[in-house]
């Protein structure tokens, strides 16, 4: 649901608190595309998200932030598309959606569902507001025709300009991080990469929460590519 609108950010959280008076031992995931002042299209659209936060903010258990201004510069930066439509936006929105959810649909090694990405991602049970990402990037029909690397896609993934939330990492820190690599995939590679990753940025990981980064493999690929990683991070830039 969008939190800039009257029916994503008013109905759709009336619907949250609802579901979760009903079903309170679910968890509840929602995917909040949060508006931003440069892509802007009505003008209450700061009061709708403030108020639909606040109730996220009680009765989520974790939130995707999704950023229309993120969405927009990955479209003209990285996939060198003039002017992106709504189809294109949404093509990465589900990109990340089928990484998140991956464990839930296919068998896997290593798999995770939302509780366990919950447990291994919220510190605190407030802070549950999720940077994602995706790799490799590709736009829609034009589908990689190089080999990806385990190492491209962990540093495509940990890239800012990789993320679907306009908030640099760099300005805050990083609590808790998880990453769905999706393929054939070499465990030993994912764990290698993922150490080196924290050794190298030790400084973007909070000290007081030691092993933070979070390792899921699902061996089945999405449609037209090799591999892929989704990332999910809870920093506090965001």
């Amino acid at each position: 649901h969008s939190l800039g609108g009257g029916t994503g950010a008013g109905m759709g959280t009336l619907l949250i608190s609802k579901i979760r008076e009903e079903f309170p031992d679910r968890m509840m995931a929602t995917y909040s595309v949060v508006p931003s002042p440069k892509v802007s299209d009505t003008v209450v659209e700061p009061y709708n998200a403030t108020l639909s936060i606040h109730q996220l903010v009680e009765n989520s258990d974790e939130t995707f932030c999704i950023d229309n201004e993120a969405l927009y510069d990955i479209c003209m930066r990285t996939l060198k598309l003039n002017n992106p439509s709504y189809g294109d936006l949404n093509h990465l929105v589900s990109a990340v959606m089928s990484g998140v959810t991956t464990c839930l649909r296919f068998p896997g090694q290593l798999n995770s569902d939302l509780r366990k990405l919950a447990v291994n991602m919220v510190p605190f049970p407030r802070l549950h507001f999720f940077m994602v990402g995706f790799a490799p990037l590709t736009s829609r029909g034009a589908h990689s025709f190089r080999a990806v690397t385990v190492p491209e896609l962990t540093q495509q993934m940990f890239d800012p300009k990789n993320m679907m939330a306009a908030s640099d990492f760099r300005n805050g820190r990083y609590l808790t991080c998880s990453a769905y690599f999706r393929g054939k995939v070499s465990m030993k590679e994912v764990e290698d990469q993922m150490r080196n990753v924290q050794n190298k940025n030790s400084s973007y990981f909070v000290e007081w929460i030691p092993n933070n980064v979070q390792t899921a493999l699902c061996s089945i690929p999405p449609r037209g590519l090799k591999m892929s990683s989704t990332f999910v991070g809870n920093s506090t830039s965001i």
